[in-house]
C-alpha cells in the first residue's frame, strides 16, 4: 500500500461516505489543492442534539438503552463498529471518525430529562454503547461525570465500558452507585501486547494501565468485568488465556467477548490498515476473519454475528469458556437493584403534591 504509516492513528485514510453523492480524490501527486495533512489533528465541534438516550434494538449486545455524550472517538480503534455511524453526520468512517469529534454539550440536561419522564422505569442505561464515554475530551467537558451525578441522584442504574483510565477520576460517584447495586463497569481489553495495542488502538491507555484500572475499581468495591473484544483471529486470539488470567488476578469478576466483524465501510478501512500495519501476515489474518463468517468479513445475523461460526470461531469460543472457568470468572452473575429508582421516583412525585 502506498503512503507512509500514520503513527498514532488507527485508520490510515478517509474513505468515501456512502451517503454523499460527490467525493474528493487526489488524482495527481503534484496537485496543490488542500488535502489531508500527513499528521491530522483532532478537532471537536460542539453540538446540541434533541436526545441522548437511545433504545437498542439488537438482541445480542447485552444492553437495552445506551447514552453517548460524544460522537466519534479519538481512541481510533481500527475495528470500531461505531465508525459507520459517523457517516450519518456527513463525515468519513476513516480518519474523520477519530479526528472530528462531536461533543454533545447538552448531554447532562437531556439525560436528566429522559430519566425524569413519568413513564421511565429505571431500566439500566449503558454509557459507551457507541463511542467511549471516557475518551480524551471528557477530561475537559466532564459530560460523563455530569451524567453519572444525575444517575446517582435519581437512583438510575448504569453500566459503563471504557478503555481509558480517566474513569478513576469518578470512582467516588461509582462507589455511591455501587452501594445500591446501581453500577457495573466493564474495561475493554483484548491484548496484553503493547506493540499490537499501539497499532490497533493507538490513543488508548496501555494494557498495563487498564489492569490497574480493574485493580483500583475492584479494591473500591465496584463490580468490574472485562470485554475481551473484539477477538481478532490470527492476531489476538492466542492471547485469550493470558488476558483472562491477568484480569482475574487484577480483580475482575466477569468477562465477555466478541469475534471481530467488519460491517459496512469498516472492512475497507481495516483491510487498508492491515496491509500497512502487518504486511507480512495481512492475508493470513484477513482469511482467518473470513473463516469465522462463512467466507465473509461481515455478518449481520442476530445470534451469530457477535461470535461467528465455523471451526476457528468454535475454537475461540471453547478457549474463552475454558479460561473463564479456570479463572473463576462469571461465577456469580451481577444483578442491578432497580427498586432504588422506584423509591426515588416516589419521593419526587410527593414533592409535586406539596
Amino acid at each position: 500500500m502506498a503512503g507512509e504509516y500514520i503513527q498514532g492513528r488507527g485508520a490510515q485514510k478517509n474513505i468515501h461516505n456512502i451517503f454523499l453523492k460527490q467525493q474528493i480524490s487526489k488524482d495527481f501527486i503534484e496537485a496543490i489543492d488542500d488535502w489531508e495533512e500527513d499528521k491530522p489533528q483532532t478537532q471537536h465541534t460542539v453540538v446540541y442534539p434533541k436526545s441522548i438516550v437511545n433504545k437498542v434494538s439488537s438482541p445480542d449486545v447485552g444492553m437495552a438503552y445506551s447514552a453517548n455524550p460524544y460522537q466519534g472517538c479519538e481512541h481510533g480503534c481500527i475495528y470500531c463498529y461505531a465508525r459507520n455511524s459517523h457517516q450519518y453526520w456527513g463525515y468519513s468512517a476513516g480518519l474523520d471518525f477519530e479526528t472530528k469529534i462531536m461533543v454533545k454539550a447538552n448531554s447532562v440536561k437531556l439525560f436528566a430529562n429522559f430519566i425524569s419522564r413519568p413513564s421511565w422505569d429505571g431500566t439500566p442505561i449503558s454509557f459507551s454503547g457507541n463511542t467511549d464515554c471516557y475518551q480524551p475530551l471528557e477530561r475537559s467537558f466532564k459530560l460523563t461525570q455530569g451524567m453519572l451525578k444525575v444517575a446517582e441522584a435519581h437512583g438510575q442504574a448504569v453500566g459503563l465500558i471504557t478503555k481509558n483510565s480517566l474513569i478513576l477520576r469518578d470512582i467516588d460517584i461509582l462507589q455511591e452507585l455501587t452501594k445500591r447495586d446501581l453500577c457495573l463497569v466493564y474495561v475493554s481489553i483484548n491484548s496484553l501486547t503493547e506493540e499490537t495495542r499501539q497499532k490497533m488502538e493507538p490513543r488508548t491507555v496501555t494494557a498495563k494501565q487498564r489492569l490497574k484500572v480493574i485493580e483500583e475499581l475492584s479494591k473500591a468495591g465496584i463490580p468490574v468485568g472485562i470485554m475481551c473484544a473484539p477477538v481478532i483471529p490470527g492476531l489476538t486470539d492466542h492471547e485469550i488465556p493470558k488476558v483472562l488470567k491477568a484480569v482475574a488476578d487484577a480483580g475482575a469478576k466477569y468477562a465477555g467477548y466478541t469475534t471481530v466483524r467488519l460491517n459496512g465501510e469498516i472492512g475497507k478501512i481495516f483491510e487498508d490498515w492491515l496491509h500497512q500495519a502487518y504486511p507480512d501476515r495481512a492475508n493470513k489474518i484477513w482469511h482467518s476473519i473470513q473463516s469465522c463468517h462463512a467466507g465473509k468479513v461481515n455478518n449481520s445475523e442476530f445470534g451469530n454475528r457477535m461470535r461467528g461460526s465455523g471451526e476457528l470461531a468454535q475454537i475461540i469460543r471453547d478457549s474463552f469458556k475454558l479460561h473463564c472457568k479456570r479463572n473463576k470468572l462469571n461465577e456469580n452473575p451481577f444483578a442491578f437493584d432497580l427498586t432504588h429508582f422506584a423509591k426515588n421516583k416516589d419521593k419526587q412525585l410527593k414533592l409535586f403534591e406539596n
